[in-house]
């Protein structure tokens, strides 16, 4: 029988030699070592990658890096748009996972509704807005301030259906989730945001027409 031991006072052994020891004799062989401890497998492996390149410094560096990358794999390029287009078409869709955190959760699932569901006066914020930048080019004064006047009062009857509305959707959001924690003043500005966008443009699209009920 043999036992296999590493000397802790021989200088070959801390180099990997090993002693041998015959029990039944009780002589001892020596066996020369490599020289060196087996390297690692991970080491091993990033040795044969070669030396790894040093993290980028600024970021102009970073984008050169990651387009010499797409030039050399342009199949990765290829599979970074389709990931794209993907997470894009689901969070239009309305998929929770692909949603922003302002957007998640069943309370701002049903305040969109609440407010696709209906026409208001807030849908035409923006196109208010360009009214006002074409009329500034307007070299006529009077044309200005008859199309500023207009405008005063349509921001006012905008603001006044905002209050409004946000106060009323605060409402019904407490009723219909009475166990989630509902702040009034949030979901009102939530819904004061989503009411003036253009409804093509709203993220996630809207499921219901205006005019549909609201599903239970």
């Amino acid at each position: 029988m043999r036992f296999l031991r590493r000397s802790t006072t021989d200088t070959a052994a801390d180099d990997g030699d090993a002693i041998e020891i015959d029990a039944a004799t009780g002589k001892a062989s020596y066996t020369p070592g490599k020289g060196r401890a087996t390297p690692k497998r991970r080491e091993a492996e990033a040795k044969k990658r070669g030396p790894v390149a040093p993290p980028p410094t600024s970021m102009r560096e970073a984008m050169k890096r990651n387009k010499e990358l797409r030039k050399a794999n342009p199949q990765l390029k290829e599979e970074r748009r389709s990931a794209a287009r993907e997470s894009r078409a689901r969070m239009m869709a309305g998929d929770e996972k692909y949603l922003p955190a302002r957007d998640r959760g069943p309370v701002k699932a049903y305040v969109r509704d609440l407010v696709d569901s209906r026409r208001n006066i807030l849908g035409l914020f923006m196109p208010l807005a360009i009214l006002v930048f074409v009329a500034l080019l307007i070299p006529v004064p009077s044309a200005q301030q008859y199309i500023t006047l207009v405008c005063m009062a349509m921001l006012l009857v905008m603001a006044v259906e905002g209050v409004v509305n946000g106060r009323r959707i605060g409402r019904l959001a407490r009723e219909r989730f009475p166990k989630e924690a509902v702040g009034v003043r949030g979901l009102g500005w939530y819904a004061f945001v989503r009411a003036s966008q253009i409804r093509k443009l709203r993220v996630p699209k809207p499921r219901l027409k205006p005019g549909e009920p609201i599903p239970s």
